[in-house]
């Protein structure tokens, strides 16, 4: 199937580029993110994003590995990109889709435009297109496979490279966008009066993070909350973690399968073990309760997007979250040991356990509200709590 572009006119500089789905729909558009002359093409699976703000902190959120990010709100870019946004060292994304680049870009804090960071970061991004008819697609059918081309275009060829990606399932993805060495985190949270990030001088709590992918937020709330962070791979060994005697363990967010990552499902079961506080979001929410004996599967299109409502199954009360996760915990066949506490409110998954025999627990939502709202920014307190009650012990 053929979708023509909404405005097809190409002004002066502009290039043809298309979007090829694996069911074999071809969106014409117009490239404005990074060409390679040696690559002219990026395949992922193509997924939807429903927030109206973020863009940056999306594309730099390494849960985003593999995957092509199609972004509903039809303006992207108007307030252009700068350095503080970041959630990641280094981006992972395949490929970036809207519908209007502004022509001008205006912020206070802007540093460059979109389209220059997309070219920085080598991120293949195609515009022009109807990303209504695309949503409608992925919600109807799932996620798909596709291929970004922007250079000597061949359909045939595009479509090609959609069907031979192999998708998510069985991927372990935490491992290709885990930190190379251990490292300590200082910044606190972004403090927009000054224009900078705050500086906490209070380490109550020795917390060691894995990083499975984790954002930058995470750690500057952590780090506002007092937490002394230590920041390990997602393969690093428990006995190594327990040496260096933390008062909680934190197990952050990532991309891919979660069933995938055997050793960090091992390890957290050790954790388990131990007297420990532990906490996970997102695809440490789905390893601790695999660590637990639970399952997790691959949802049909995931949860992606800024205003996702989940509520607490004992207080009813509805939280309005940023979601980003394309496999989830299965209600089916949960261990005595764990209890499910937050459901969410568009399809009834999974959204937080915790452990009924020890303290663990974890939110499948993004707390850190990068982007997205602050209601669920208390989900961090038990944790935190907790530690400062086995200090008073």
């Amino acid at each position: 199937m053929q979708v023509d572009n909404l405005n097809s006119v190409l002004f002066a500089g502009q290039k043809k580029a298309i979007l090829a789905l694996e069911d074999g729909t071809i969106f014409h558009g117009i490239s404005i993110g990074y060409q390679d002359i040696d690559t002219n093409f990026s395949v992922g699976e193509v997924v939807f994003n429903t927030a109206m703000t973020g863009y940056q902190e999306i594309l730099s959120d390494p849960s985003y590995c593999e995957q092509i990010v199609t972004l509903t709100y039809p303006h992207i870019g108007n307030t252009g990109c700068n350095s503080a946004d970041n959630e990641s060292d280094k981006t992972y994304v395949k490929g970036l889709i809207i519908k209007d680049l502004p022509k001008l870009a205006s912020s206070w804090r802007m540093q460059e435009s979109l389209e220059e960071y997309l070219q920085k970061n080598k991120i293949m991004a195609i515009a022009n297109l109807d990303t209504r008819e695309l949503t409608k697609i992925l919600r109807t059918k799932g996620a798909l496979n596709g291929c970004i081309m922007n250079q000597n275009i061949d359909e045939k060829l595009a479509l090609q490279k959609a069907k031979e990606f192999e998708g998510l399932n069985n991927l372990d993805l935490a491992i290709k966008v885990t930190c190379d060495k251990p490292y300590q985190w200082q910044q606190g949270e972004f403090d927009l009066t000054s224009n900078q990030f705050a500086e906490s001088n209070t380490r109550k709590f020795k917390v060691v993070c894995y990083d499975y992918g984790v954002k930058h937020n995470i750690l500057r709330i952590l780090s506002s909350l007092n937490c002394e962070l230590h920041v390990v791979s997602a393969d690093t060994d428990v006995q190594t973690v327990l040496d260096m005697k933390p008062d909680g363990v934190f197990l952050s967010n990532g991309p891919g399968d979660p069933a995938a990552c055997d050793y960090a499902i091992e390890n957290v079961n050790a954790l388990l073990n131990t007297k420990i506080p532990v906490f996970g979001i997102c695809l440490g929410h789905q390893i601790l309760a695999l660590a637990s004996g639970a399952k997790t599967e691959k949802m049909k299109f995931g949860h992606h997007g800024a205003n996702h409502p989940v509520q607490d199954l004992q207080t009813k009360e509805v939280m309005i979250t940023s979601q980003n996760h394309g496999f989830a915990v299965s209600e089916d066949d949960i261990p005595d040991t764990l209890q499910i506490t937050h459901k969410s409110l568009f399809d009834g998954s999974v959204q937080a356990i915790r452990r009924t025999d020890c303290f663990a627990y974890s939110f499948q939502g993004h707390p850190e509200a990068s982007p997205g709202p602050h209601d669920a920014k208390k989900i961090f307190m038990p944790f935190i709590e907790k530690m400062q009650e086995n200090a008073n012990a």
